[in-house]
């Protein structure tokens, strides 16, 4: 359960412990980005945004390779997700939000975006290790 501008991500698990993601709304809505790290992908480093809200229960799918990230659109948000393996502290990194060559167009001042420490010190997807479409399969 989050509140209006909470910013969540852009988080991954590095190789051997990728994880892919079943994300939904139950109230509220949420800006949701899902970009893709697959360095020998067509698509590496682009991304794509939706916005999920409770009422229409929509659901976005993010595979293994991909990092996420969400911003609270409504007054409280209700999100969920279900995800393929467990979660290990030790592989969790985060992309910057605002890495200019994502071009993610966030639509929220950045003034009211509110960010935990962890999304503080995320870096750009330049200086992060980058990994094949293969290593992400583990």
């Amino acid at each position: 359960l989050s509140e209006y501008g909470v910013l969540r991500g852009l988080h991954f698990q590095r190789p051997l412990h990728a994880q892919a993601k079943l994300m939904r709304v139950v109230m509220g809505e949420v800006f949701d980005v899902a970009v893709d790290l697959r360095s020998d992908s067509s698509c590496f480093g682009k991304h794509v945004a939706v916005r999920l809200n409770g009422e229409k229960k929509q659901m976005l799918y993010v595979p293994r390779g991909f990092a996420h990230g969400f911003l609270v659109l409504s007054e409280k948000a209700l999100f969920t997700y279900k995800v393929d393996t467990y979660y290990h502290p030790e592989s969790q990194m985060a992309l910057n939000w605002q890495d200019p060559d994502l071009k993610i167009k966030w639509p929220i001042d950045e003034q009211k975006v509110i960010l935990s420490g962890k999304d503080l010190s995320a870096h750009c997807l330049k200086v992060m290790p980058h990994y094949k479409q293969e290593e992400w399969e583990g």
